[in-house]
């Protein structure tokens, strides 16, 4: 019988929605969190990142096996509220689904694994190991919460990880990279009826750019992705794609290297030559090209900028690298096995990498590409106006995560059970518990 009904684990939801957490202000939702775990004698810490951001961690269980769960607090700003169909910030359910601003990204696949871990604690359903809930902060920027997990030790001794990104109905188990560069050029300001008594800012900053965008093309013809495997992904969109963008075509360009300039300011005045000029790029990273590389391509032509006269610098702000993982271990053959009981009416389920970025670049730095790593939760239309999720979806999640959770435990510490007294380990379902720091 569960602990809390459908109304409670909704209000939860709605609860949390509510606390604005826009690249900020995450220590009200950890507070929040935590007064629910006191309540049933889960034990929780608070880790403090900066003033008013806070990691919460929570635990139930002890021993062997360790398992990591994780979500973030934090949402992207709401944009105009004009847009939105519903007041961003007060969850609203209509037609079947919750709307509100991290009601997909990720509030609610947040809410579900702290909802799953009362539900196991008060129902004593955890026979082996240790669940533990990592809430984290500044995902969508600058992953500082993750970072301090992983400087601290916490993900240390993770046997396997679980974070509950909006994936649905896609399993994944590996992900791209990203990096966050900012160019700035500064010049010297002069009327712009007489330029040349300045250093106009903005053009060694667009030679930059077109630097990198040639370089960028060429890159694309030489470089391909291979590790990652998104022909899952590709056949899934295959009905969404242009006329004139075939699958194979497709797969080539989401398996890639990808390089964009998405921001550029330079000039306050249309009569004066501008001082300083910003872009700034952000990177989609794959191991055949990974984050060093790129640093080596901007670098070469910052040097050559500046041995020519200008002066340009350079900020990453946002360094992660790629999450490689096969996939092929009882993590995500089970996580597929118990989505397939609990979402039977879902054709779409799908194994396979994906193009967005998760907490899992800092939680699992030092572990090997047979680390178990799975990312799935709910939630439709990530960063955009309007994002939502089903409420039956939500719902079932909690379900989802409870029994898979507590199946996966018992597997995995019935292996290491029967490894510790020394039986033979042929046919242990690949899980492989080796690879801590």
């Amino acid at each position: 019988m569960s602990v809390l009904t459908n109304e409670e684990r909704v209000k939860i939801l709605s609860d949390i929605v509510a606390i604005k957490t826009v690249n900020d202000n995450e220590l009200e939702v950890a507070k929040y969190l935590q007064k629910w775990f006191d309540k049933y004698g889960i034990e929780s810490k608070l880790d403090e990142v900066s003033e008013g951001r806070t990691n919460l961690i929570a635990t139930v269980g002890s021993g062997q096996p360790v398992i990591g769960i994780s979500g973030h607090m934090d949402v992207v700003a709401e944009g105009n509220h004009d847009d939105w169909t519903y007041d961003p910030f007060e969850l609203t359910e209509d037609n079947g689904y919750l709307y509100g601003r991290g009601a997909a990204d990720m509030k609610s696949g947040l809410a579900a694994l702290a909802i799953a871990l009362i539900e196991i604690k008060e129902s004593n359903q955890l026979n082996k190991g240790t669940i533990k809930f990592m809430a984290t902060v500044g995902e969508e920027m600058e992953q500082a919460g993750s970072s301090q997990l992983y400087e601290k030790g916490y993900a240390d001794d993770l046997d396997a990880l679980l974070i509950a990104e909006p994936s649905y109905p896609s399993l994944v188990y590996a992900h791209k990279g990203s990096m966050d560069f900012r160019i700035t050029s500064k010049g010297r300001s002069s009327h712009s009826s007489m330029p040349f008594l300045g250093e106009n800012a903005i053009k060694p900053l667009l030679e930059f750019i077109q630097n990198i965008d040639k370089e960028y093309e060429e890159l694309t013809q030489t470089v391909k992705g291979e590790s990652l495997d998104y022909s899952n992904m590709v056949n899934k969109l295959a009905g969404q794609l242009p006329e004139n963008v075939t699958k194979e075509q497709a797969k080539d360009l989401i398996e890639g290297l990808v390089m964009t300039n998405s921001i550029f300011n330079g000039g306050s005045q249309v009569n004066s030559v501008p001082d300083s000029a910003t872009a700034e790029f952000n990177v989609r990273t794959i191991p055949e090209y990974n984050n060093d590389k790129v640093k080596e391509l901007f670098n070469k032509y910052l040097k050559q900028a500046n041995e020519n006269g200008s002066s340009l610098s350079q900020e990453i702000y946002l360094d992660l690298a790629p999450v490689v993982t096969t996939g092929k271990n009882r993590l995500v053959e089970l996580g597929h096995e118990k989505a397939q009981a609990h979402f039977p009416n879902e054709e779409g389920l799908i194994i396979t990498p994906t193009v967005a970025v998760t907490d899992a670049s800092n939680l699992l730095r030092g572990k090997d590409e047979h680390f178990p790593f799975l990312m799935f939760g709910p939630g439709i239309g990530p960063h955009q106006v309007d994002e939502c999720v089903e409420k039956q979806n939500y719902l079932d999640f909690v379900d989802y995560y409870i029994d898979f959770l507590t199946s996966f435990t018992d597997e995995l510490g019935n292996i290491i059970m029967y490894r510790t007294s020394g039986g033979d380990e042929n046919g242990l379902k690949q899980i492989n518990y080796s690879n801590r720091k």
